[in-house]
């Protein structure tokens, strides 16, 4: 019997709308999450991280619309290539929307998003409603974190528990690429 809380779909967005940290497995490597509109939850985050505020966090949803507050209206060609992408494991650097809390999207005129196709990533948006925060789960001097077990040894009683489910097939964590640009920021 494992040492960390494992959380069905409804426990971990009852984690989520409590202002809670959980972690979750995603295409390649488990994730941390929160409500990126809960700037505490967020913070907590970075802390048991390491993680300077500055560089940003990426946000994953189920589906684009989900995203409508986070990003400015872009040209239907370069949305186009976006969604040529999505769902899957392409993360998108698109213009932030006013309002986005430096927080989530640190000293960038970009916020991070990704439509995911991972099974459990993608439930757990659908029945939150919402993007949420989608982090590797390691201390930032670590290897991301690939069992759960990995992440009870890494941040144990810090988070509120682990979505059950398995990873994807993804031996990386997610491409990033530049909307406006095109270009191919992290190789996936």
């Amino acid at each position: 019997m494992p040492n960390y809380t494992t959380l069905d779909t409804k426990e971990a967005v009852e984690c989520l709308r409590a202002g809670r940290v959980i972690a979750y497995p995603t295409e390649a490597v488990f994730g941390l999450g929160c409500d990126p509109r809960n700037e505490s939850a967020v913070r907590h985050i970075l802390s048991i991280k390491v993680r300077p505020a500055s560089m940003g966090l990426v946000l994953i949803g189920s589906h684009f619309d989900q995203f409508g507050s986070w990003v400015k209206p872009v040209a239907e060609e370069l949305l186009d290539n976006a969604m040529r992408t999505w769902p899957g494991p392409v993360t998108w650097l698109f213009p932030r929307a006013d309002g986005v809390p430096d927080v989530v999207a640190g000293q960038h005129a970009t916020v991070a998003i990704r439509v995911t196709d991972h099974q459990p990533s993608r439930a757990l948006c659908e029945a939150f409603d919402s993007p949420i925060v989608s982090t590797s789960a390691n201390p930032s001097t670590a290897e991301p974190a690939r069992s759960a077990t990995e992440v009870d040894d890494y941040f144990g009683d810090q988070i509120a528990g682990i979505l059950e489910g398995n990873l994807g097939d993804g031996e990386k964590p997610s491409e990033i690429r530049d909307l406006l640009s095109g270009k191919i920021l992290r190789q996936g």
